[in-house]
């Protein structure tokens, strides 16, 4: 069962937040080691295992629709899917660009718009494939009690980080959005040279 060990000291601010899919917590969380905010919206239900999302901050997925990535429906189908769960929590983790910033990432983009993938735009700008970590993820879950869940993932690493930092992740959960002509290129990408689990 869940535990409620509590850690106090990485805790900024927790809040009632109605969304369109239902209603949450929402707590913020200030990263002392490089000095972000990360957000954790959350349903609890101490009955239930909960169903978690950890979520990577996309600007241009999340808040202006963007179609080149599937960031923005995968946090909605999260969320609606958390909810209908009844337990569970988004870890959303101020990573954009799967780490290399707002700025990489536009300039990754505008290599991509000459032809090249996802990956080699980063490796192009002498910038790691993916500099995400989750640790701060583990921390975030177990201020709730959450040491024990199911994972709404297709990328393996996510699983193993989370792993490797004491949460004991009981199954993943893949998470399906349909393509689109403007991001099939993108999830072939994830798939295929990212060790991401989907079929595209």
């Amino acid at each position: 069962m869940l535990t409620k060990k509590r850690e106090t000291s990485i805790v900024n601010a927790d809040a009632l937040l109605p969304t369109k899919f239902g209603e949450f917590r929402i707590r913020a969380f200030h990263d002392p080691d490089n000095n972000k905010e990360h957000a954790l919206l959350y349903l609890e239900d101490p009955t239930k295992t909960p169903l978690v999302r950890v979520h990577s901050e996309c600007l241009t997925g999340d808040a202006f629709g963007s179609l080149r990535c599937d960031c923005g429906p995968q946090l909605e189908a999260s969320m609606k899917e958390i909810q209908e769960h009844g337990s569970g929590a988004i870890v959303y983790l101020k990573q954009e660009g799967r780490g290399i910033g707002l700025y990489a990432k536009m300039q990754a983009y505008a290599l991509q718009d000459k032809g090249l993938d996802t990956l080699d735009a980063n490796l192009q700008l002498g910038l790691p494939a993916d500099a995400r970590t989750y640790e701060m993820a583990a921390k975030m879950l177990k201020s709730i009690g959450y040491d024990e869940l199911f994972l709404m993932t297709n990328n393996p690493e996510k699983r193993l980080q989370l792993i490797e930092n004491g949460i004991d992740v009981k199954d993943r959960i893949p998470i399906i959005i349909v393509p689109s002509e403007h991001n099939l290129s993108y999830l072939r990408t994830k798939a295929s040279r990212m060790g991401h689990l989907l079929e595209v």
